[in-house]
């Protein structure tokens, strides 16, 4: 079994020490979704949602929300990050948005969280804007589709 490393031998919580890891690139890619009612997909298709460009600010969001990532899970470093990406695709399909958010940066600890903290901060602020609309939204599928850099290497998720 991997060791954990946010807890120390007696069991409590720690923030992990990277001062002696290298400095390497690294990215990280996280997706979500969210599902609503088929009049709500088509307001933001349209674009007449009373709110404005859902997609555009759901976008900004994550953006955001990447960037903030160390404020809201305790023990994450606070990083500089190079550069963060969020995808919102109407999905038909889905009747909802997929949701897809690379993070990146070159240091010593990984972008896992910040990409997954983009991906639901934007699928949280889509519900946020349409919700007088829609309250049964959902939203779901919060994964890590890669994870690449540092010494655990590359992980490729589905």
């Amino acid at each position: 079994m991997t060791e954990l490393t946010h807890f120390d031998d007696t069991g409590a919580a720690r923030m992990v020490d990277v001062s002696e890891k290298p400095h390497t690139n690294r990215i990280a890619t996280a997706a979500a979704w969210i599902k609503m009612n088929q009049q709500t997909y088509d307001l933001i298709a349209e674009g007449s949602a009373k709110k404005g460009d859902v997609l555009g600010v759901a976008r900004l969001a994550g953006i955001m929300g990447a960037k903030r990532t160390s404020d809201l899970i305790p023990l994450c470093h606070p990083l500089k990050i190079s550069k963060v990406t969020v995808d919102l695709k109407l999905d038909p399909d889905l009747a909802g948005i997929s949701i897809q958010a690379s993070v990146k940066t070159t240091g010593q600890t990984g972008v896992e969280m910040e990409a997954l903290t983009a991906a639901s901060v934007a699928a949280l602020t889509v519900y946020d804007m349409v919700k007088a609309a829609d309250k049964s939204m959902e939203i779901g599928g919060l994964r890590i589709l890669l994870k690449d850099g540092g010494k655990s290497g590359r992980y490729k998720g589905s």
